[in-house]
Order: structure tokens, then C-alpha cells, then sequence
């Protein structure tokens, strides 16, 4: 905003403590612009701070939103500036479409988060459990292998820990 200060119709206004020239805060600027001051035509504005200018003193007038092709944020200002030219009843109905859209939109982003929590939450015990058994066929085998140490044959062992001697002999 420095290069405002040059402006004939902008001026710069800063606050000071009463009785002292010290400021009151230097982050807290005011620019007053006087409109009236403004006298150059829509071909001769040259930056975006003019044409802001422009705009704001001939909106009243302005049949169509110039300079739409430099800056889309013009083409944005006369989609806020239709709204406001709505009776009250095309504002109410837009407003209700709005509300609609906002709400079904916030309904998915809902549903899709909570899609997430939930796809990890069962990722998470799909995990402990593939854990779990991975777990207990590593303590299987290791015991498979102790008795086996221990001179026992793949019957008995079967038979000690409840499984058949097929899947005793695949460890």
C-alpha cells in the first residue's frame, strides 16, 4: 500500500497519541480515497488500483463490468454486484439453492472423513489381527520344532497341541 501515498486522491492517515507524535501502532494504516477525485476515463486506467477506483465511482452508471479481461477478480465483482440487483425473492431462492448446495457438500466432506476413520479403524484391527496370527503360527512352529529337539514324533506332538499330524509335518 506504500505506493498509495502518491495518489492525489488517496491519502494516508496514521494515529497518534494525543499531545505526542508518537504513532499508535504501525501496523494500523488508513487510506482515505476521494472518489470524485478520480477523472480518468476507463481506457486511461492503466493499474488495478485505478480501475478498483473507476468502478467504485461510476457504479451506478456502468451498464457492463469493464476490465473483466485483465483481472478476473473484475469478472468475480460483477457476479457480487448481479447479486445485489436480485428482487428480494430471486435473493431468498438463490440464498436456499446456496444453503442447499453448501449443505450437500458439507454432507460428503462428513461422509468422506468419516469414510476415512472408519476404513482405518478396520485397517487397524485387520492388522492387530493378521498380527495375532501371525503371532501364534510363529509360536506354533517354534514349538513344533522344541518337541521335535526334544525327540518327540510328529504324532505325539500332534497330539499335545491339538492339531492333525498333516499339519504338524507341514512345519
Amino acid at each position: 500500500m506504500d505506493g498509495l501515498k502518491d495518489w492525489s486522491l488517496c491519502s494516508e492517515v496514521s494515529l497518534h497519541f494525543r499531545g505526542t507524535t508518537e504513532q499508535f501502532s504501525d501496523k494500523l494504516h488508513l487510506y482515505y480515497i476521494t472518489l470524485p477525485k478520480m477523472e480518468k476515463s476507463e481506457a486511461e486506467c492503466e493499474t488495478d488500483f485505478e480501475r478498483w477506483i473507476y468502478i467504485l465511482k461510476h457504479m451506478e452508471t456502468l451498464e457492463r463490468m469493464p476490465f473483466k479481461a485483465q483481472n478476473m477478480i473484475f469478472g468475480r465483482l460483477e457476479e457480487v454486484c448481479n447479486l445485489n440487483s436480485l428482487s428480494r425473492q430471486e435473493r431468498l431462492n438463490y440464498d436456499e439453492s446456496l444453503k442447499v448446495y453448501r449443505d450437500g457438500v458439507a454432507v460428503i466432506e462428513y461422509a468422506v472423513q468419516r469414510g476415512r476413520k472408519e476404513g482405518m479403524e478396520k485397517g487397524i484391527e485387520k492388522g492387530r489381527e493378521e498380527g495375532k496370527l501371525e503371532g501364534r503360527k510363529e509360536t506354533l512352529v517354534a514349538s513344533i520344532r522344541n518337541m521335535r529337539n526334544a525327540g518327540l514324533d510328529d504324532s505325539t506332538i500332534a497330539l499335545y497341541l491339538n492339531l492333525s499330524p498333516k499339519e504338524v509335518a507341514k512345519y
